[in-house]
């Protein structure tokens, strides 16, 4: 493993047509390889529009299996460009079964490994629990050619427990593709608030745990389809930090973005001698982490 790993961030504007969306991946997969990067990580459900704005069962028709035509078709896309790619679907594991899956397809085409989103939420215009079970494969990092990746994915972000436990088994990165964005009745400085907060969270993740965060967000005004609220705009703003949460790079929160960004993966290392949190955890004392609530 390099000590400088070039990381590939797609931010994109989706569009009704996941074809279309995809061959806009690929292209943009192909550009990020040849200017260098080994891993490339996309947004969640990126081959779509999020569709968990309302509660339609017909989008059930979106998933699809593990393997189908649309893993082939990034495994195509991870060995011509000998590329890692984390990539995120809606997946259909049985009739009636869903889950939202990452998935990591190794520089040789092969699947790595995958996660199932663990944290669900159930928010006006992201009803996500009406189409995806929770997980079931616990929080297990996926070992590639470029290190050992800490997949979780979006609402997963607000949970300190998730990056712990990543962390703990040896993650190297922590990486969240991400559906996050405004709803348009929102005032702008609780607009400010909410992004900050989202930023806030995750560098304070890759704080605790001294380790690099990527964190990839669509980007771009979607409409509900049911028309009962005003749609969501994205707000983009993906970004990269080092593990004391320094910025290594953030993207617009209105644009589409390609970037690559070079990650020190030795920096670890010494950060983690300087702030021992690993060391000092009072691991005999944390028995009520598991309870729900303790009063």
């Amino acid at each position: 493993m390099t000590d400088i790993l070039k990381v590939g961030i797609i931010q994109q504007h989706n569009t009704q047509s996941a074809k279309y969306n995809r061959e806009c991946i690929a292209k943009k997969i192909s550009e990020l390889a040849n200017n260098g990067a080994k891993l490339i990580v996309n947004q969640e459900l990126h081959d779509t529009l999020y569709f968990c704005q309302s509660e339609n069962v017909d989008f059930c028709s979106l998933a699809v299996t593990i393997p189908s035509e649309v893993t082939d078709f990034y495994s195509s896309l991870a060995r011509e460009n000998n590329v890692v790619i984390v990539t995120s679907i809606f997946e259909r594991r049985a009739p009636g079964l869903y889950h939202n899956t990452a998935v990591v397809y190794e520089a040789d085409g092969s699947i790595a490994g995958k996660y199932r989103k663990m944290h669900i939420p159930d928010d006006p215009a992201y009803y996500e629990k009406f189409y995806f079970t929770p997980g079931d494969i616990g929080f297990e990092p996926i070992d590639t050619s470029v290190g050992r990746l800490g997949v979780l994915v979006c609402w997963d972000q607000w949970y300190p427990e998730a990056a712990r436990l990543m962390t703990l088994k040896g993650a190297e990165l922590l990486i969240y593709p991400t559906a996050i964005g405004w709803e348009s009745t929102d005032t702008p400085d609780e607009k400010a608030r909410q992004r900050e907060a989202w930023i806030t969270i995750q560098r304070a993740h890759a704080i605790a745990n001294g380790i690099p965060v990527i964190s990839v967000n669509r980007v771009g005004y979607e409409p509900d389809p049911t028309q009962h609220t005003q749609g969501i705009t994205f707000w983009g703003s993906s970004f990269v930090t080092g593990p004391q949460g320094e910025f290594l790079y953030q993207a617009s929160d209105t644009d589409e973005e390609t970037s690559i960004v070079d990650v020190d993966m030795k920096r670890s290392e010494n950060v983690r001698r300087w702030w021992p949190f690993l060391r000092d955890r009072r691991i005999d004392a944390y028995q009520g982490i598991t309870s729900r609530y303790l009063n």
